[in-house]
């Protein structure tokens, strides 16, 4: 899928950047005068990033995908899984090619050398940061979390984003550790689903022949597309490690690694778990829960205490939403060290070396963002935004193939940034008009926010002259 050849000639052009490290790298994939702390190797790359997966997915939306394609479950999510890694391999050369906390707006800069265009590509992808996080912990407040407590959903959402913003304000090794065991006991869940499944087919429970049902009156490719939309959210979150980079020992080698094993590893545990779960109920009962894979556990009738499945699920979205919001406050960092954004977001607490106050301005935008109350809404507006800038990222790295750097790192074969593009174009041909218009307000707002920094940034200037 991807041709291994590396560049080595040397950059003679100046980067478009401040603080880059392209022309100034010596060895591959150091980061020089790095203000953030370089503690993430590659295992716990490959563990970020199918947690993030894994989280933000299929314990959340596989009733929602249900209500769109009936017991075929599987067939939007392969379909979303081989989009994803089309652009994945873009993402894979340019973050070895440039490993700046930023991601896709650093990308955009560099290839457009627009700002306001880059700056949108940034801001599409931190709202599409926080609108998931707040999707996630309003998961996390409902059926799951009523197993052991009745409160309202939009408090409890609010206070597991603050838990979670305390967490990703300990430090980067702080968080990449609590991934780790989260991403174990999330992993256990979803074993849990197969295999009581696996042992309700055993004797002789069950109906396989759900899996190839559609709902009635339905046409299958166009409720499999659409679908689709809705599956791609289960996969997006192999971009949030793309404003990591930063924080990766030895990028250029490990990042596609990681990348792309954990892709294919969701992938196939997507597929099973998709499989056990229209075996074991018929998608409109998985449609109305708010806990699916919890009511798929309890159907099984193999004994599973439902505080114990609960509790891994609870986790499991708690790990997707944290990892988001990493994502979230190291991309508000580096766009502020861009001067993209406030420069205020780029403090960094000095002993931790964490982003203190893009933490803080996250959190209380994904608290906010609850109030929305609708996970299938937030969700398919995350997608939206990321197609957007998956679009930009995969014509950037057409773009700057003529700019070369000295260090090593990954390349993608030339067709597969194309196909990117149109695959992306025809999911957004399947979003619908509210969720465009949710789009539309959030890109008017970064337009304007645009401007303000702007404004902001000049009369600086003037001051200090």
């Amino acid at each position: 899928m991807v041709d291994d050849s590396v560049s080595r000639a040397r950059n003679t052009g100046e980067s478009a950047i401040p603080g880059s490290d392209t022309a100034g790298v010596h060895l591959p994939g150091t980061h020089a005068h790095s203000k953030l702390k370089q503690a993430i190797t590659g295992p716990l790359l490959f563990v970020f990033i199918l947690g993030d997966v894994l989280g933000a997915g299929i314990y959340a939306l596989i009733g929602v995908l249900a209500g769109e394609v009936g017991g075929v479950l599987w067939a939007p999510l392969l379909v979303a899984l081989l989009i994803a890694l089309l652009t994945a391999g873009s993402y894979a050369e340019l973050v070895t090619k440039y490993p700046k906390a930023g991601g896709a707006a650093i990308f955009a800069e560099r290839a457009y050398k627009q700002p306001l265009v880059s700056f949108l590509v940034g801001f599409c992808m931190l709202a599409a940061g926080v609108l998931s996080a707040a999707a996630l912990s309003l998961a996390f407040a409902g059926d799951y979390l009523a197993t052991f407590f009745s409160v309202p959903p939009i408090p409890a959402a609010m206070v597991s984003l603050a838990l979670i913003g305390f967490v990703n304000a300990r430090g980067i090794s702080e968080s990449m550790k609590s991934n780790l065991v989260m991403t174990v006991i999330e992993v256990s869940g979803l074993v849990i689903v197969i295999a009581t499944v696996g042992i309700m087919l055993g004797r002789g429970d069950g109906d396989v022949s759900r899996i190839t049902q559609f709902p009635e009156d339905s046409i299958p490719a166009l409720a499999v597309l659409g679908g689709a939309v809705i599956a791609y959210y289960s996969f997006v979150g192999f971009e949030a490690s793309a404003n990591i980079a930063e924080e990766v020992q030895n990028p250029s080698k490990v990042y596609p690694k990681a990348l792309f094993g954990a892709l294919l590893t969701a992938g196939v545990v997507y597929m099973l778990v998709a499989l056990a779960s229209s075996i074991a109920l018929p998608a409109n009962q998985l449609a109305e829960s708010s806990g699916p894979l919890l009511a798929v556990v309890a159907a099984t009738g193999v004994g599973i205490p439902v505080w114990v499945f609960s509790l891994i699920a609870l986790v499991a979205v708690a790990n997707g939403a944290l990892l988001t919001m990493i994502m979230a406050s190291r991309l508000t960092f580096g766009m502020a060290e861009q001067g993209l954004m406030p420069r205020v977001l780029g403090r960094v607490l000095a002993g931790r070396r964490t982003p203190w106050v893009a933490i803080i301005a996250t959190t209380v935008v994904a608290m906010v963002l609850t109030m929305i109350g609708d996970i299938a809404s937030l969700a398919e507006t995350v997608v939206l935004l990321l197609l957007l800038v998956f679009i930009s990222t995969n014509v950037a790295v057409l773009v700057l193939r003529r700019d070369t750097v000295e260090h090593e790192h990954f390349r993608v074969w030339r067709a597969l940034p194309i196909l990117g593009v149109a695959s992306c174009m025809v999911l957004l041909t399947q979003q619908s008009g509210r969720v465009w218009l949710y789009g539309a307000v959030l890109i008017g707002v970064g337009i304007l926010l645009h401007f303000l920094v702007r404004a902001t940034s000049r009369r600086r200037m003037d001051a200090a002259q």
